[in-house]
């Protein structure tokens, strides 16, 4: 809707208001969605009039808009139905929980269980957390302070919540005017006129003589009101026209350039480009592109026409400024205050903040990596670690390049204007990415092109031919334009150097594209492949981005020259000229400045270590900000779309976020839990009482202290208490720890999911110690206690297309035709005690091992041993391989200490010493430059790996009654900053950048049992953990809440379960590429592989439980979306 028409709207609402007709007020402000009354919805709300609130509320969001709206339909639903319960209408409280309540099952199907569990009690105040709840009236008001909150944060309600401020009878004032005006044009004008009607226009009826012209001064009254009314859409500035294309947006620029000429040039020739005569006039006098749907009728005949008509002394006269009242601005309109920092892990390169979702980040790092933040929860929700989608789709050229150099970097990320949700990322080398964002968590592979030669500099989208595309640049001189299809429709060629950024924009339907290259060059480009229509220098001759304010009226460049010197302009189109240049550059510049818009009045640009802000209209700058300190060089900058929140990037490889109050306000009611079943009088107390505290924002990931007041003793759903104490409660998923889960989705028939075993697997002789899949996803290696590892590979056929591991097929058990066996040296070596270790190079070619002897090193293809290196004592433990250089190994020792190992030199570089007891786990995190070790001391130690010295170590966390003991495994989540800790007694998530828990969960109810190993899915969104009585649990990642239990029956023959109660799963693999397929190495030697079945596609599928606490996080998010062949290899 137009704003002219939005006014109207407004002024029909005034004259419904003031003639009392109610009803058609409120009726009008729903479904025109320009305005939310307040006051009215309050009455609804304390008048428990629910249908009537939702239905309101309905014309100005949706259920799953936001989090806002849903935790705004959350609350008004949940009321509602305790209202019902506290009437003791069960059936009426049923039919809410079936109809209104069950949408957010998909959020948490804990949720839902423990509402429905209300139903059981005679009085739902019995419940613990509500057991406060008082009358209905105070719960109502005290909800409304919570729905305020809420709704005045939503970015859905910006600019509805306030009536524009008018004068009394705006409308008929308006009316009167016009019939004053329509009075003077009369040919034959006569006093005090008599006009009955509004339908059609005024005219006097002739009489015998010349009438000198009056003023028509009716009185607001004189307008009486008709029986009906007719829509004023075809009178006035209210006609809907169509917009006439007749402008062209690079009119001055391409009308005044010459061949190579300055900017600052005062005179310049015309360009010899056809254009026609409309087209010629308006370069001389831009108009702004009249809003669609409307007619612009401010034209110099109309102003003329205008003041011959005017009366002298006319009431209420009507004017048309030239521009509208600019609203004050402030200092706290810039986003100034530090919220809080994300640890990103390596060197941010680019960001962008999604359109509609403005807490939602993506950031492009320089290791090639994309992550998708949801900073209102300071929670990472996606990690995409780059790799190649389809080698063979790709150049030689390129294939080239990436052998003999493996690294790769992000260039740009960038998020569609349109709302389609689509991702764009632009490497460093050849490649864009094109990801699909379908929800929470989810970035789908959608395409992959090799763009240019070299590296892709810049990307954006754009609309040519009304059709999404993306438009990118390179270092091969180009600029290209790509359908979603991955079909190349231009190719602009003209730059003499590589193209540093573009610029797409649009005015009126003229569709063109800035271009920038490193020689300072600016060109302009039109969809037609006629070539450039612009060539001038940019200031200082350099590297230069151009960027439009927010509503496309304003043009700003900055860059820096080859010799350092920054500027930062506005630009005049209708000239091609500069028109404003902003000083408040202090030094010269080692790199690029980068700048960003804001608010359709400041700039920002980042210099010196600090963000520096500028008043559009202003070429001194505002003030600075030096963001507490610890801002990269030249920091990185993006602000939302609201303007309210700033992300910059820091010297350590994170991002801060900056925010204004507004900013604040909504980052803490994103981070404030739903109070599902808190009583009123707490919630409220808890908010009222932290409103004060605004900057008070938590870290990225709470640290847990042990001295929150919780009942030490009690462990429900398997979530220690002592961590829940002290985490902040998220959404709504966030608030059903209290009552235990008593349905969960359970595997318990082999008809219930996919299984097969291995051939020639069973060895009762010899349990699995360690099981691997190959990198590849082809193959899975097993060590048995015995020392022997045996390999089983899928083949490539029609069963099997794509010849990875899978369920459906056997594989075969693969030997090569020498007959050899994997073995290794267990000369001397007492094999019960002996503890096998295994680790597999990344490009599968060998693996290394050891089972209480020497370790050895195998190849894959001819089970050779290759070399043979550090016999005992002590005896090796644990292996695993530098994540940068294959040649260097840390070696996990009995006697707890950890060696770091050069292959190819056969040397020992360094012995770490931590421990107490033997080496169990090591892991590397390349983005924290950081090996963590753990051993059976039950003892974390973390370590650099640039000097190997011991940075932090802790003793983890027991339940109660239990000694810091027994073997602990250690694993990297995708993101290489959260760590997956495996202990007998719980499984925990820690926050490696600074070894703070995040989340335990401890054995109980049906999976009491010890555990005997876990390993995260291939995503990093599922944790598969098995147990010594023979069950596996599937669990949500990031909540640690449990997903589905796998039972023995359902993978172990029933011979199998009545000979044996000492068999069950010793080890877990997740498969590479399938985040929901797993294999079990098993206490008597066998090995198999599990799948949920294909109908269903994921674990627990149907019936998913959250038992835990999400940490800001939807459950639905983790497990059920990113299922696709694009996730994370690790």
């Amino acid at each position: 809707m137009s704003s002219l028409s939005k006014e109207l709207v407004f002024l029909i609402l005034q004259f419904l208001e003031e003639e009392k007709f109610k009803g058609t007020v409120h009726r009008l402000e729903q479904e025109s969605g320009v305005f939310f009354n307040m006051k009215y919805f309050e009455e609804k709300v304390q008048a428990g009039e629910w249908d009537e609130v939702e239905k309101y509320l309905s014309g100005f969001t949706k259920v799953d808009d936001n989090r806002y709206s849903m935790k705004t339909f959350f609350e008004i639903r949940k009321q509602k139905y305790l209202e019902a319960l506290d009437r003791q209408d069960k059936a009426k409280a049923v039919e809410i929980l079936v109809n209104d309540l069950k949408v957010f099952s998909t959020f948490n199907e804990e949720l839902i269980k423990e509402i429905t569990q209300l139903l059981t009690l005679g009085n739902f105040r019995e419940n613990e957390q509500l057991s406060k709840y008082g009358d209905i009236r105070t719960a109502r008001s005290i909800m409304l302070i919570e729905l305020k909150k809420l709704i005045e944060a939503n970015p859905l309600f910006r600019e509805k919540l306030v009536f524009p401020n008018l004068k009394s009878s705006r409308l008929r004032t308006l009316i009167n005017q016009s019939l004053n005006w329509q009075h003077q044009l009369c040919k034959n004008p006569r006093p005090n006129p008599d006009i009955k009607t509004l339908f059609v226009d005024h005219t006097c009826s002739p009489s015998n003589g010349p009438l000198a012209p009056t003023t028509v001064n009716l009185p607001v009254a004189a307008v009486a009101k008709p029986a009906t009314y007719t829509s004023l859409g075809m009178h006035g500035p209210f006609q809907p026209t169509a917009a006439s294309a007749n402008a062209n947006a690079l009119a001055g620029w391409m009308a005044n350039a010459s061949v190579s000429s300055s900017v600052q040039a005062s005179v310049v020739t015309p360009s010899s480009l056809p254009m026609s005569q409309n087209q010629v006039s308006i370069l001389k006098r831009p108009t702004p592109a009249p809003a669609t749907g409307m007619v612009d009728y401010q034209n110099n005949d109309h102003e003329q026409l205008m003041k011959r008509l005017r009366p002298a002394q006319s009431i209420d006269e009507v004017s048309y400024p030239s521009h509208r009242q600019q609203p004050s601005w402030s200092l706290d309109d810039l986003p100034r205050t530090v919220a809080f920092t994300i640890p990103q892990g390596s060197t941010v390169t680019s960001m962008d903040f999604h359109p509609s979702h403005y807490t939602l980040l993506l950031v492009g790092c320089v290791n090639g990596e994309i992550t998708l933040w949801e900073i209102g929860m300071r929670e990472r929700l996606v990690t995409k670690p780059f790799k190649i989608w389809d080698i063979t789709a790709c150049s030689l050229p390129f294939q080239a390049a990436i052998g003999k150099d493996g690294s790769i970097s992000v260039s740009r990320v960038a998020w569609s204007p349109d709302g389609n949700f689509i991702a764009g990322v632009a490497f460093t080398k050849h490649l864009i990415h094109v990801y699909a964002y379908t929800g929470p968590s989810d970035l789908r592979q959608h395409l992959e092109i090799d763009a240019h030669v070299g590296s892709v500099n810049d990307l954006a989208f754009a609309y040519p031919n009304k059709q999404l595309s993306v438009v990118t640049c390179g270092e091969d001189k180009l600029i290209k334009v790509w359908d979603l299809s991955g079909r190349k429709l231009y190719t602009f060629e003209g730059h003499d150097a590589p193209v540093y950024s573009i610029c797409p924009h649009h005015k009126e339907s003229i569709q063109f594209i800035f271009s920038t290259a490193i020689d300072g060059k600016i060109k302009a480009w039109l969809y037609d492949n006629v070539g450039s229509r612009v060539d001038y220098d940019a200031p200082g001759q350099g590297c230069t981005t151009m960027l439009y304010s927010a509503d496309g009226s304003r043009l700003f460049s900055c860059g820096t020259s080859k010799n350092g010197d920054s500027f930062l302009v506005e630009w005049n189109e209708s000239e091609g000229a500069i028109k404003r240049n902003y000083s408040g550059f202090r030094k010269k510049s080692a790199g690029v400045v980068q700048f960003d818009t804001t608010q359709n009045h400041f700039l920002a640009a980042g210099e010196d270590n600090q963000i520096k802000f500028w008043d559009m209209d202003t070429t001194n700058f505002l003030t600075s900000t030096d963001a507490e300190g610890g801002l990269s060089s030249l920091p990185r900058l993006r602000f939302n779309k609201e303007g309210n929140l700033l992300a910059v990037t820091t010297a350590d490889s994170g991002v801060k976020i900056l925010a204004t109050s507004v900013g604040l306000r909504s980052l803490r009611v994103i981070e404030a839990p739903f109070e599902m079943l808190r009583t009123p009088i707490e919630a409220s107390a808890i908010k009222v009482s932290g409103t004060s505290a605004v900057t008070n924002v938590s870290p990225v990931h709470s640290k847990v202290e042990r001295s929150s007041p919780v009942r030490p003793a009690a462990i429900n759903n398997g979530i220690d208490p002592t961590v829940r104490g002290t985490e902040k409660q998220r959404a709504l998923e966030d608030v059903t720890d209290s009552i235990k889960s008593s349905q969960l989705s359970e595997i318990v028939d082999p008809v219930q999911c996919r299984l097969v075993t291995m051939p020639d697997s069973m060895d009762n002789s010899s349990k699995v110690a360690r099981l691997l899949y190959t990198n590849s996803g082809v193959g899975i290696l097993a060590l048995g206690a015995n020392g022997i590892q045996r390999l089983w590979k899928w083949s490539r056929n029609e069963q099997n297309p794509s010849g990875k591991a899978t369920a459906n097929v056997v594989p075969q058990h693969w030997q090569p035709s020498s007959g050899l066996l994997m073995t290794n040296d267990v000369s001397g070596v007492n094999l019960e005690e002996a503890v096998p270790c295994i680790a597999l190079s990344k490009n599968d070619s060998y693996v290394m091992s050891a089972a209480g002897g020497k370790v050895s090193l195998f190849n894959m293809m001819t089970f050779k041993v290759m070399t043979m290196f550090m016999p005992p004592p002590p005896t090796s433990t644990f292996l695993a391989f530098h994540p940068q250089d294959n040649n260097i190994i840390a070696v996990g020792k009995e006697d707890s200490t950890i060696h770091i190992y050069n292959v190819r030199v056969d040397e020992v570089k360094s012995k770490l010493k931590g421990h107490q007891k033997r080496i169990t786990g090591l892991a590397f995190s390349t983005n924290l430059n950081i090996l963590i070790s753990s051993g059976a001391d039950a003892q974390l130690c973390l370590w650099s790996i640039d000097t190997w010295e011991k940075r932090k170590s802790l003793t983890m966390q027991m339940p109660s009654g239990r000694s810091p003991a027994g073997d602990t495994q250690v694993q990297f989540h995708s993101d290489q900053i959260r760590l997956l800790v495996v202990h007998e007694t719980q499984l925990a998530i820690y926050d490696a950048s600074k070894m703070d828990l995040i989340r335990q969960w401890v054995p109980q109810d049906g999976l009491s049992a010890p555990i005997s190993y876990a390993t995260y899915s291939c995503n990093s969104q599922l944790v598969y953990a098995a147990f010594v009585n023979g069950n596996i649990g599937v669990f949500e990642a990031d909540s640690l809440s449990l997903r589905c239990r796998i039972a023995p029956s359902a993978y172990l023959s029933q011979p199998s379960l009545n000979e044996s109660q000492g068999l069950y799963p010793v080890v877990v693999a997740a498969h590479p590429q399938e985040p929901n397929q797993l294999a079990v190495g098993l206490t008597n030697g066998s090995v198999k592989v599990i799948e949920p079945l294909e109908s269903e596609g994921k674990w627990g599928e149907n019936a998913p439980i959250d038992n835990g606490l999400s940490n800001g996080r939807t459950s639905s998010s983790s497990a059920t979306r990113n299922h696709t062949s694009d996730q994370v290899q690790r």
